[in-house]
């Protein structure tokens, strides 16, 4: 698992054609082998579709007797922790820390919204009128 993985939830729909292979991580989401994100979003902008990548960071925390076991459970925590509204995610950075009979990683996710259409965060909601795009749901200033 390197920087700009990517992770899909299980029931998010991709274009026709991309079919990239994966792996189960827990019982929600999926792992793109071999693919960084930037790679990925060519992929799905090349059938196009829309990749966006969301503002809001997941950082989890975990511990266990090794780095491997340690990263394994702050992944699931922060791919649970990403919010229903986003079909996949990107990892941003691992870090591992040994202590003296544990360890201890820290794993930080952006939100990605892969759709379709190119509107964000708008779902059952009108789109603007006024040809201003709301971010991620958030009020425009």
């Amino acid at each position: 698992m390197n920087p700009h993985s990517v992770f899909l939830r299980n029931e998010c729909v991709l274009p026709e054609g991309v079919d990239p292979l994966r792996e189960p991580v827990g019982q929600r989401w999926m792992h793109l082998k071999e693919i960084q994100a930037s790679v990925f979003d060519a992929m799905i902008r090349q059938a196009g579709w829309y990749s966006t990548w969301m503002p809001g960071a997941c950082s989890r925390r975990a511990f266990g007797f090794t780095p491997e076991r340690a990263t394994r459970r702050a992944l699931k925590r922060a791919l649970n922790a990403i919010p229903r509204e986003f079909n996949a995610a990107e990892l941003d950075s691992v870090k591992v820390s040994r202590f003296p009979g544990f360890c201890k990683a820290t794993i930080v996710l952006n939100p990605r919204e892969i759709q379709q259409r190119s509107s964000v965060g708008n779902r059952g909601r009108q789109e603007p009128q006024n040809g201003y795009a709301t971010y991620a749901g958030l009020p425009k200033v």
